[in-house]
C-alpha cells in the first residue's frame, strides 16, 4: 500500500477531496494556513471549488449555502477564526445541514499564541454557538488519522445530517508522518431535502432553522436528540492502550495522547500498572467505557494541552467512583512524558 509523507494539514485537504468534497470555503490563520493553501491548488484542477471569503463569518454561511444544496462542503480555521464561525455552526445544526468543519488550535483566550493548543474542547463538545444541539467531533493523534477522521467526518455528517468537526491541535496539523490515502469509493446518500432546483417535478424544498411556534421548534429539537441518542451508541470511537491490568488509566486526546503513550511505556518498564484511554470521539464521548473502567483502576489521570476541560466529562463519566486528577500545560505548551511519568508516579505512591 503506497504511502506518502504529508504534513496533517495537507492529508486534512486530500482527505476531503477523495471524500467527494468539492467545495471549500476559508479564510487564512496559522496553524491551519496549508489546508487553505493546499484547497486553492488543488479545486481548480478537480473541478471543485475554491474560495477565500472576505471572513471567518462568510465562509461558514457560504459552507450553510453549499450544504443546503446537498454539496460536501468543508471549512477550516483555527481557534479566534472557529469562534467567528459559531453563530453559522448553530444554524447548520439548526437546519439540519452535513457539513465538515476543521479546528486547528491554537492557544488563547484571544488571539493567544500560534502555538498549538486542545482549550477549544469545550467549545467544540458542547456544541459552540447558540442553542440545543451536537456536533460529531472527532480528534486525530496522527497525521494517518487526520485523513481517515476527515473521510469519516464527511460520511457521519450525510448519515445524520448534521455538522461533524475534525479537532486537533497545531502540532497534528504541522506534523509530518507517512500516510496512506487509499479509500474505497464513498457510500452516497440521497438528499432528497436539498434545494436543487424541481424542474417542475417536485415540490419545493426550504432550508430554515426559524421555527415561531415553541411546539414546532421544541418537536425538530427532540427528533434531533433522538437521532444523538442513535449515535452515542453506535459511533462512539475510543482506543484502549495496556488497560487488561492497568491500576491507573490515563485519559488524553490527541497530541495529549501520544505523549501519555510514551509516558506510559516507561511507566511499565518502571512496574508501574498504567494504560491509556484516548477518545477518538469527543463527541460522543466514551461514557460507558470510562463508567467500566471506574470499576477496575484505583485513579484516573486527564492529560490535556489546557488548564482541564476534558476532566469534567471523565468526573461525569465515572461518576467520580475513584479519583479523577489532572496534569496538563497551557499557553502553548504540552506537556512531556518525564513531566506525565513523574506525575504518575506520585499519584500512584499517593501523593499530589
Amino acid at each position: 500500500m503506497e504511502r506518502v509523507l504529508m504534513k496533517g494539514n495537507e492529508a486534512v485537504a486530500e482527505a476531503a477531496i477523495l471524500a467527494g468534497c468539492l467545495h471549500y470555503f476559508g479564510y487564512p490563520i496559522t496553524p491551519q494556513n496549508e489546508i487553505t493553501a493546499y484547497m486553492s491548488q488543488r479545486m481548480p484542477k478537480i473541478g471543485g471549488v475554491f474560495l477565500q471569503a472576505e471572513s471567518e463569518i462568510a465562509a461558514i454561511h457560504m459552507v450553510y449555502g453549499a450544504a443546503g444544496a446537498g454539496k460536501r462542503t468543508m471549512t477550516s480555521s483555527s481557534s479566534p477564526g472557529i469562534s467567528l464561525k459559531t453563530e453559522g455552526l448553530s444554524y447548520l445544526a439548526g437546519a439540519d445541514l452535513p457539513s465538515v468543519i476543521v479546528n486547528i488550535q491554537r492557544g488563547g483566550p484571544g488571539l493567544g499564541t500560534i502555538q498549538p493548543s486542545q482549550a477549544d474542547y469545550f467549545q467544540a463538545v458542547k456544541g459552540g454557538g447558540h442553542g440545543d444541539y451536537k456536533m460529531i467531533v472527532f480528534a486525530p493523534s496522527s497525521v494517518q488519522e487526520m485523513a481517515d477522521l476527515t473521510v469519516k467526518s464527511f460520511d457521519l455528517a450525510d448519515k445524520y445530517r448534521m455538522p461533524a468537526m475534525v479537532l486537533a491541535d497545531g502540532t497534528m496539523g504541522q506534523m509530518m508522518e507517512p500516510v496512506s490515502l487509499n479509500y474505497p469509493p464513498q457510500k452516497t446518500y440521497e438528499k432528497p431535502w436539498a434545494v436543487t432546483g424541481t424542474n417542475n417535478k417536485r415540490d419545493h424544498n426550504i432550508i430554515n432553522s426559524l421555527y415561531l411556534q415553541p411546539e414546532t421548534l421544541e418537536s425538530q429539537i427532540l427528533s434531533r436528540f433522538d437521532r444523538y441518542k442513535t449515535i452515542e451508541k453506535t459511533e462512539t470511537m475510543c482506543e484502549e492502550y495496556l488497560m487488561e491490568d492497568a491500576e491507573i488509566c490515563i485519559v488524553g486526546f490527541g497530541i495529549s495522547a501520544r505523549v501519555a503513550r510514551s509516558a506510559i511505556n516507561e511507566a511499565r518498564a518502571q512496574g508501574l500498572k498504567v494504560g491509556l484511554l484516548r477518545p477518538i470521539t469527543l463527541w460522543p464521548f466514551p461514557n460507558k467505557i470510562i463508567k467500566d473502567t471506574a470499576e477496575k483502576v484505583k485513579a484516573f489521570i486527564v492529560v490535556e494541552c489546557s488548564m482541564g476541560q476534558m476532566i469534567e466529562d471523565v468526573k461525569l463519566a465515572s461518576e467520580c467512583k475513584k479519583p479523577v486528577e489532572f496534569y496538563g500545560r497551557t499557553g502553548g505548551a504540552i506537556p512531556s512524558p518525564a513531566e506525565v511519568l513523574e506525575y504518575t508516579k506520585k499519584i500512584a505512591g499517593g501523593q499530589k
